[in-house]
């Protein structure tokens, strides 16, 4: 199936590894000219040297003036913007009551207001796209709340709310926005929450697997494939949703 990639121009933040590398991958395998960045310099050079991206930038998403510059470098390079993958390093782990009142700021402008000054930064190009895509990476948290990271299913599910508010107010700009809800997929994120549980991380991660509807976790190119389609034009009447990318973890009806 052709998605309609080929020649996008795309920008994936939090790309280094994991969830953003997928999505990064699967956009780059459709054609598109893909655009990554992630805090950490080395990192992010180096994946944009394995993947073949079009342009890397090192950028802190959670400090204002940082995802404004780095939507500038990125459209600047590709000369343009058709799909903006909005993502970033999940908050550390912990309850409520152990969470110190501090980090609520920190993970305030980590999770919601870099995807606030992305999405702001980006629209006026995603405007002139034929076929603009936001999607907004997530956790299945914002439909199941998960014990023990208090922070991520709050801020997360403020994203989710930013994006259902902007599927509507972007529809007449032929604009689509989504969220991907993961759940269970083998990445560093995983194995942080595993090592929070106060067992042994890698029994942690395997008890996970047992535990996952299809016996396994999920590879986390299934989840950039996902994020592909999404971006595709077959998905242009798409919009407004939270898709899970869970194998059938999510236990509500929605």
């Amino acid at each position: 199936m052709d998605l309609g990639l080929s020649g996008r121009s795309a920008l994936v933040t939090a790309a280094s590894r994991g969830l953003g590398r997928a999505c990064a991958e699967a956009l780059i395998g459709e054609g598109a000219n893909v655009f990554i960045s992630s805090r950490d310099e080395a990192s992010i050079a180096s994946t944009a040297k394995q993947i073949k991206a079009a342009g890397w930038l090192a950028a802190d998403v959670s400090k204002p003036g940082e995802p404004e510059a780095l939507v500038e470098a990125a459209t600047t390079r590709l000369r343009g913007l058709d799909v903006l993958v909005v993502n970033a390093g999940g908050p550390p782990p912990g309850t409520f009551q152990t969470t110190p009142i501090e980090q609520w700021e920190v993970a305030f402008e980590l999770t919601l207001m870099s995807a606030v000054r992305l999405i702001r930064a980006g629209l006026p190009h995603l405007k002139r796209s034929d076929q603009g895509r936001i999607v907004c990476i997530t956790s299945i948290s914002v439909r199941q709340p998960i014990p023990n990271i208090a922070l991520s299913n709050a801020m997360r599910a403020a994203v989710t709310g930013l994006a259902k508010t902007l599927s509507r107010e972007l529809a007449p700009d032929r604009i689509t926005v989504n969220c991907l809800a993961p759940d269970s997929i083998l990445t560093d994120r995983i194995r942080q929450i595993a090592a929070a549980s106060g067992t042994d991380p890698d029994e942690r991660v395997k008890e996970m697997a047992a535990h996952a509807p299809m016996g396994r976790l999920g590879d986390p190119a299934e989840f950039g494939a996902a994020c592909a389609f999404l971006c595709s034009k077959q998905a242009g009447y798409i919009s407004g949703q939270t898709i899970g990318v869970d194998g059938g973890a999510l236990l509500g009806v929605h």
